[in-house]
């Protein structure tokens, strides 16, 4: 099938999160491959189910990302099963500075890097060469809005989303010219159990379904960012661009530490 008409196989990782499973349900569709990565064995199974009950093949793995080895053994084997059209990175976790500001755990900042950014390149360097030598694919890396700017209260889920999102940037600059393609979507608040972990005020808060809808839709077109909603995406670009003394003055009055 043409890449217009849509992906047929398409990989979502981090598929029994919020946004990851509403991805999993927008893709599922007659006559398509769904393939998805979860540790949510119960929540895996639940979701296939879903998504096979609207005609799609599913194939699941739970799987630790970041047991990096196993993870490549995988992504290797299906790569030579399956012509993967789309893979979307999606799987990541969080880490905060705690309610009295006491600090990250160190044990969970590894963790957060270990998944949020070593995984992510894992996954892209596994399904890569295929696409390369069929000169055709695409690849969505879910970073987020805090990537433009450090939230004092989550500072390495900050960082790790910022290093997502310049990976990505650079993954499309040097992959036009071979047919691959590649997106950063940058979402703002979307409603799940990471979403309501984070600390801090959530405004402009989008459920997963309208998220993924809006996801599909930037994927289809080929754009390079794919941030929302408008007016967050809008307020935090303004926070990378001007100066650090009036962006952190900002966020202390809407109530986001520091």
């Amino acid at each position: 099938m043409s890449e217009a008409a849509g992906p047929r196989t398409v990989l979502i990782t981090g598929a029994t999160g919020g946004i990851g499973g509403a991805l999993a349900v927008v893709y599922a569709e007659a006559g398509g491959t769904l393939i998805l990565q979860g540790r949510n064995a119960a929540r895996l199974a639940e979701l296939a189910a879903a998504c096979e009950s609207r005609g799609a093949r599913v194939l699941t793995r739970s799987l630790d990302l970041r047991d990096r080895p196993a993870l490549a053994d995988w992504l290797a084997a299906l790569a030579a099963q399956e012509q993967l059209d789309l893979v979307i990175v999606n799987a990541g976790v969080n880490t905060n500075i705690g309610p009295q500001g006491a600090g990250e755990r160190w044990a969970d900042v590894e963790a957060l890097i270990e998944v949020n950014v070593l995984a992510v390149m894992a996954t892209v360097d596994a399904v890569l060469p295929a696409m390369r030598a069929r000169g055709r694919g695409q690849i969505a890396l879910i970073s987020s809005l805090a990537a433009y700017y450090g939230l004092p209260v989550t500072p390495s889920y900050c960082a790790s989303k910022a290093a997502i999102k310049t990976y990505g940037e650079a993954l499309r600059g040097w992959l036009a010219r071979e047919g691959v393609r590649v997106s950063v979507v940058m979402p703002g608040y979307v409603e799940s159990k990471m979403c309501r972990e984070m600390p801090g005020p959530k405004p402009f808060l989008w459920s997963p379904e309208r998220a993924a809808r809006c996801i599909r839709r930037g994927l289809a077109r080929n754009q390079a960012r794919i941030s929302f909603p408008f007016p967050l995406n809008f307020g935090t670009w303004w926070l990378s661009v001007l100066p650090p003394t009036v962006s952190q003055r900002i966020l202390r009055l809407l109530d986001y530490g520091g």
